[in-house]
């Protein structure tokens, strides 16, 4: 077996819309999917609920695709071959394939699949483009092995470069509007002073 049952349902998945049992809740957004059951994405309050001692992996967005992070699915995916990006301090990789820039720059190294310019000497852009390629060719793998822990150890697919830098730029959410993470002003930010009081006049 080269590809996990539960891989094709996670990439057909419709994530990010509204919880129908928790649409009132302050994390109602579906952007959750579970390994064991692999059915339809769930909520935060449905993972305590229906869930809680399954595998589950969290689906998070950068400009509106879906991308998961690396110390996640690496731990369940061969991930070896798939380009991951870093932003927001997190490194994740791209669920599926997207359109190309409007520019049509094409980079020293592209997804066998879709042609795809990447920043890395790797095969594919996304866990779609390598699942196509193993259907295609059977040549890769998603099967973990012993001696592979989902991530090459040469560097492969590993790139420490923000993806901010070398393309378009990108912000990793859990949403469509919240942020990943907070971001707190500057500790020499201008405080507005009291109000001056004068020396008293000599006598």
């Amino acid at each position: 077996m080269l590809v996990p049952p539960w891989l094709k349902p996670l990439l057909n998945t419709p994530f990010f819309n509204v919880c129908p049992i928790h649409r009132d809740a302050a994390r109602s957004e579906c952007n959750m999917f579970c390994l064991d059951c692999n059915i339809d994405a769930f909520c935060f309050y449905c993972r305590s609920s229906k869930h809680k001692d399954h595998q589950v992996i969290q689906i998070r967005r950068s400009s509106y695709h879906d991308v998961v992070r690396v110390g996640e699915i690496h731990k369940m995916l061969d991930i070896t071959g798939v380009q991951t990006y870093v932003i927001n301090s997190a490194r994740v990789l791209f669920l599926n394939q997207r359109p190309q820039p409007k520019s049509g720059k094409t980079g020293a190294y592209i997804c066998e699949i879709c042609g795809r310019s990447l920043l890395d000497h790797v095969r594919f852009c996304s866990l779609g483009c390598k699942l196509v390629g193993i259907k295609r060719n059977g040549n890769a793998s998603f099967v973990l092995d012993a001696n592979n822990n989902g991530v090459s150890t040469m560097g492969e697919g590993m790139s420490r470069r923000s993806i901010s830098s070398r393309q378009e730029e990108e912000e990793l959410h859990e949403g469509s509007q919240q942020g990943m993470y907070q971001v707190t002003p500057p500790s020499n930010a201008r405080r507005r002073k009291g109000i001056p009081h004068r020396a008293p006049f000599g006598s």
